[in-house]
């Protein structure tokens, strides 16, 4: 039997839910590991709703369960259901919904709050000493809950390249060590098993960004 993942979805594109191509290259990488992802999303309103053509809020309401219901083509469970007893390591994908659904980092940067339901997961597969992969913004959820935690979100000097690197110094700023990390590069932190890549936090060519994610998928399945 090959090994169960545990995939955490935020909602349905890149400003205000899951990014699209992160969470799909997370599911390709699982399967070409011969892994088994559990796709679970928590049922909850979205912060708001972006219109992703003008990149502007709108009126509209969403619900982060049913938007991530896309993604996972329909197969997906409720956040408050999973059991870390049955699964093997877990993994979350970045986008601005892990900072807007799955906390206030975008609002309140590192004097955010981490949803109940996902603190919990992280904690409990922290406490069972399972793996965790994170790439893009969603290492912010181990710097806000693991205090001295390893981590990448890449870059930490702001760029062209890096326009998101004070993400970095913040995490810094929260007790954490951040490590430098291209973007077909992974970090690992073995003490806490956290894996992480900057993915879509570089601007970088979509293969590139794929590759990083592939790594980040294999560590977590290797120390699972």
């Amino acid at each position: 039997m090959g090994k169960r993942v545990a995939v955490v979805l935020a909602g349905c594109g890149v400003y205000d839910g899951s990014e699209i191509h992160e969470s799909s290259a997370v599911l390709v990488h699982l399967s070409r590991e011969g892994a088994q992802a559990e796709v679970y999303a928590p049922d909850v309103d979205q912060m708001h709703v972006v219109d992703h053509v003008k990149g502007q809020p709108t009126q509209e309401k969403r619900n982060v369960l049913i938007e991530s219901a896309r993604i996972a083509r329909g197969n997906i469970k409720d956040l408050a259901k999973l059991d870390v007893k049955g699964l093997d390591a877990l993994i979350i994908p970045g986008g601005f919904g892990v900072a807007k659904n799955l906390s206030s980092w975008a609002t309140q940067g590192k004097n955010c709050t981490v949803s109940k339901e996902v603190e919990d997961v992280l904690r409990a597969f922290h406490a069972a000493k399972k793996p965790i992969g994170l790439c893009c913004i969603s290492p912010v959820l181990a710097a806000k809950i693991f205090p001295g935690c390893e981590l990448t979100v890449g870059h930490d000097t702001e760029c062209e390249k890096w326009p998101y690197a004070k993400t970095a110094e913040t995490m810094k700023e929260l007790g954490c060590k951040h490590v430098n990390k291209h973007v077909t590069e992974i970090h690992v932190d073995v003490k806490n098993k956290l894996v992480t890549t900057s993915a879509f936090m570089c601007n970088a060519p979509i293969h590139e960004i794929y590759d990083g994610i592939g790594k980040m998928v294999r560590e977590v399945v290797r120390l699972a």
